[in-house]
């Protein structure tokens, strides 16, 4: 079976401990409160009325994900330190980097925005249920038995308060939060590319020797399968395709700063590299798949949105037409005007033609 384990050494340096934790610690900070600032009450409002968006994050990422996680760490036959990894990762909410990748290929931002949001709150309970519920298979090991889904459900709650700042933000500085928006994506390719950087540097050679081929296929399998799973919920759904397009992003994409804060903050920094690479490997193949996914939408794709959006324009061009045809036709009799003394007048206008 693949494994993780060992690695891990470097790791225990306890300077290098606390300032990956720093590191990783403000980079949530920041992508969460780039989340809340991306939130407008009266969208969260119409989405409550109609809960699809929260229906479908439910659905993606705390049944079909996490299913997906165990499923791919049984076939490949992982140890626990892998298995536990793959389920952290699996059973996270969904990311930013869906909210990007959604304008790219013109789907529906605000569905975007609130999966991503109702994932997020709904993760303080049922990630730590999904953990528990799937690891049970490994119960036996140490690791399993050690797992901290106390601390899990404290790193989640942390969470919820640059959220809610980003909320008040959005509510009383919407300039201000478009800024924090860009800087939180901005943040969230920086700090993969230190986390890679400064990983790499730790482990040197023996992070490919530590890896083997079966971790590589699931982080590239699990992205890509959640994309198809989440276009398939929506079509189930009888979304319009660029709903379509939204869910799936919103499906495979996980939140990677989350599953390694929390594998960086809650487990002994002497495991932390035998599980640490997981997430990142997963974001790195997220990423180019759902660059490829942009890249044959914009080659492909753009085309028959274009046409959709044009019939769309031209049906509320005609309809404005006839509308204003309407008011000529009677205004052409003439228009009242009502006076402060409850007299009305009627002045007879003429209409050039």
């Amino acid at each position: 079976g693949g494994s993780l384990a060992g690695g891990g050494q470097a790791f225990g340096d306890r300077s290098l401990s606390q300032g990956l934790s720093v590191l990783v610690g403000l980079a949530l900070c920041v992508t969460m409160l780039g989340l809340g600032c991306a939130v407008e009450l009266g969208q969260l409002g119409q989405q409550l009325r109609r809960p699809v968006g929260l229906l479908l994050a439910l659905l993606g990422q705390f049944v079909a994900m996490p299913l997906l996680a165990f499923l791919l760490a049984l076939i490949f036959a992982l140890d626990e330190v892998a298995a536990v990894a793959v389920l952290l990762c699996g059973c996270c909410p969904g990311g930013n980097l869906s909210n990007l990748m959604s304008v790219l290929v013109d789907g529906d931002m605000n569905l975007s925005v609130i999966m991503t949001a109702s994932s997020t709150l709904l993760a303080l309970f049922l990630m730590p249920l999904c953990l528990w519920v799937y690891s049970r298979h490994w119960i036996n090991t140490a690791l399993v038995q050690l797992l901290p889904l106390g601390a899990v459900s404290l790193t989640l709650g942390s969470t919820l308060l640059p959220i809610g700042l980003g909320v008040l933000i959005r509510y009383r500085h919407p300039r201000t939060a478009d800024l924090l928006v860009k800087i939180s994506l901005w943040s969230l390719l920086v700090t993969l590319v230190i986390l890679f950087i400064l990983t790499g540097t730790m482990l040197g050679p023996d992070l490919m020797a530590h890896i083997p081929a079966s971790v590589y296929t699931i982080a590239v399998l699990m992205p890509l399968a959640g994309y198809a799973v989440g276009y398939g919920l929506a079509t189930v759904f009888k979304m319009s395709p660029h709903c379509r397009r939204t869910v799936s992003l919103e499906t495979g994409c996980q939140n990677v700063q989350l599953c390694t804060a929390i594998l960086k903050l809650t487990f002994p920094p002497e495991l932390i590299g035998s599980m640490y690479m997981f997430p990142l490997l997963y974001a790195l193949f997220q990423s180019a798949e759902a660059g490829l996914f942009v890249l044959v939408y914009k080659m492909y794709g753009r085309d028959s949105y274009k046409q959709d959006t044009l019939g769309e324009e031209e049906d509320t061009d005609i309809s404005y037409k006839k509308l204003k045809e309407e008011e000529v036709a009677d205004t052409s009799y003439g228009t009242v005007t009502a006076e402060e003394h409850n007299s009305v007048q009627m002045e007879l206008t003429q209409t050039a033609l």
